[in-house]
């Protein structure tokens, strides 16, 4: 698969290198699907992505665009500590903001790469990096000096000209001809005395100038409801006078005829958007899968790994069968054969490393007695599963059928559903993050959760400080069904849509909410997605923190596969859990204690 694309140098003459899309959370309110939709309306081709702090929306965005036929560029706007991103105390809650953009693959390793440092390294109440980092890992990427939280903007707005002279040449030293300073023309008060600033220093330091708006959400319309999403955010509700804002309503996505005019006075900035998109072409490749690197023996290969784990497994499964059922020799021909079938496809589509991985983790399970379930869905009708222990049911005498899994003529990544103890699922991540190289290689999937049709409606209620019984009731007259949305609910419940033609505050209510609807509101951990990756996983995403410390992947479970990364499936059971705990109890109850064997319990 291959979603690169050779888009011409854009069509309008000016493009949007500032975009917060809803991927920054609670703080971005555009939809990327929309945004493309605009860009359509306008007659542009290009435009970029710069959320705040992470990558987390890069190839959602990536995929929608190629697919509009317009060109895309990933960028992040990040943030800068003042001082190490190490230090961690008072002072170091000062953040600068730069906007990067990457110009090419090596742009977005380097991006990928800063992401990772920032949520890994540098996170204190936000993702940082700094100028160490900026330093190291800038090749391939373009910067510009952000929104009036920028540091050179920062220093102008607080009206000191020579320090924010000294912050852009600190940043022309580290990206060169590959630095632009960001005016903007937002109906901000102060931005006027910061472009002149930025003007002045242009003509200082050589530093070309560059227009953008910092956009937040689609239309001017929407600001109303972007206020709301950042009452959501701070917890704050619209009446509170001390709620963080922002003061203006003009950081939407402008057609390039409003920015023109903005910047009639120094057209140069406009022209300059359209010679960093042609700057900018970065082409990613998908369809390649990266394995994790299992050991090999020297005079070894994955292949002859795999066919003698697969192959001494079948006789000791068949040992074991033979000893209590019988086996003539037929029988044992029926087996050798599908198993010989199953080793030929198996290397033919070039997993033999991914079940030599999977049948390693669940060994080391099974020898420190952590329960593994026995093996469900397609991947218990492989016999070479079996007999490499990773699932205990012998497909044969029910019928199961190995081609449900893996078939030779459907490319498809074999997939396990293995279930684990789940208060003891997280010992077996951690060997495999030992004996696969470290947090570098080896992250749990991220998930996102959305602003549902009820959820939203809530959310917003205590934004706009109506009363929780009012909006309760409201919430309740959306139909508890899979999928639901607010116009649907509409449609199917007459005393929601009485309520809003009847009453203006529930009909306000419901507009933002709907605005609102279905956009993310915050990470969490996917329950059973783990990754493995053969080099440092930034080479193939960006990677963030949970809330428990743990290592997680930026881009959610369809994305993280499209980088060809191969998920492994840890699922915590507590069914498992009880029943080990029913085995302890029995040993103690009769001094003896059960001895796992394959697929038998012995006494």
């Amino acid at each position: 698969m291959s979603t690169s694309q050779n888009i011409e140098a854009p069509a309008a003459d000016f493009v949007h290198l500032h975009v917060h899309t809803s991927y920054s959370l609670l703080d971005g309110a555009i939809r990327p699907a929309d945004l493309m939709s605009k860009c359509r309306e306008f007659g542009m081709d290009t435009i970029s992505i710069t959320d705040h702090g992470a990558m987390y929306g890069a190839l959602d965005f990536y995929n929608k665009a190629v697919k509009a036929g317009i060109k895309p560029i990933i960028g992040c706007e990040f943030y800068v500590a003042t001082g190490s991103r190490h230090k961690k105390d008072a002072q170091s809650k000062s953040l600068r903001h730069l906007v990067l953009l990457a110009m090419n693959k090596t742009g977005y390793l380097n991006l990928m790469h800063l992401a990772t440092i920032a949520q890994l390294e540098g996170f204190y109440y936000k993702p940082r990096l700094d100028m160490e980092v900026l330093a190291a890992h800038n090749e391939g990427l373009i910067a510009m000096t952000a929104c009036l939280q920028g540091a050179v903007p920062f220093c102008l707005k607080n009206g000191d000209p020579e320090k924010a002279l000294t912050e852009a040449r600190k940043l022309q030293e580290i990206f060169g001809d590959r630095l632009y300073l960001e005016l903007q023309e937002n109906g901000i008060p102060i931005q006027d005395t910061v472009n002149k600033g930025l003007v002045e220093i242009a003509k200082e330091t050589g530093i070309p100038l560059v227009a953008t708006n910092d956009c937040h959400y689609l239309t001017r319309e929407q600001s109303y409801a972007h206020e709301v999403l950042l009452c959501v955010q701070t917890g704050r509700t619209i009446d509170d006078p001390n709620r963080f804002h922002f003061d203006s309503d003009q950081l939407y996505f402008k057609s390039p005829a409003e920015m023109k005019e903005a910047f009639a006075w120094c057209p140069e900035a406009i022209t300059n958007t359209v010679k960093i998109a042609e700057r900018c072409d970065l082409q990613l490749e998908f369809g390649e899968h990266h394995f994790p690197l299992f050991p090999v023996p020297e005079g070894e290969s994955l292949d002859s790994l795999f066919e003698k784990a697969a192959r001494d497994g079948l006789k000791k499964r068949m040992a074991i069968i033979r000893k209590y059922d019988g086996f003539d020799a037929e029988q044992e021909k029926v087996y050798n054969d599908r198993l010989e079938m199953e080793i030929r496809i198996i290397k033919e589509m070039g997993f033999p490393g991914y079940f030599l991985v999977v049948a390693d983790f669940i060994s080391w399970a099974k020898d420190n007695r952590i329960p593994v379930g026995p093996g469900r869905g397609s991947g218990a009708g492989s016999l070479v599963a079996f007999s490499m222990q990773i699932t205990d049911i012998d497909p044969l005498p029910y019928g199961l059928i190995f081609e449900r899994f893996l078939n030779i003529e459907r490319k498809s990544m074999p997939d396990f559903d293995i279930d684990f103890c789940q208060e003891r699922r997280g010992e077996v991540i951690d060997y495999v993050r030992g004996k696969y190289g470290g947090a570098d290689h080896v992250a749990q999937i991220i998930t996102y959760g959305s602003m549902k049709a009820r959820g939203v409606i809530r959310d917003v209620g205590r934004a706009l400080a109506i009363p929780y019984g009012e909006v309760d009731r409201i919430a309740k007259l959306v139909p508890d069904e899979l999928k639901i949305t607010i116009e649907k609910a509409l449609e199917k419940e007459p005393r929601l849509k009485e309520a809003v033609k009847h009453d203006k505050e529930i009909e306000k209510l419901i507009e933002i909410s709907m605005a609102l609807e279905g956009m993310p509101r915050h990470t969490s951990t996917h329950a059973a997605g783990v990754v493995i990756s053969p080099g440092p996983m930034y080479e193939y995403l960006p990677m963030a923190r949970g809330s428990k410390d743990e290592v997680l992947t930026q881009y959610d479970m369809s994305h993280t596969e499209q980088t060809g990364l191969i998920k492994f499936d840890f699922l915590g059971l507590k069914t498992l859990t009880v029943i080990e705990r029913a085995v302890v109890l029995i040993e103690a109850a009769i001094d003896k204690r059960f001895e796992y064997c394959f697929f038998e319990w012995l006494v």
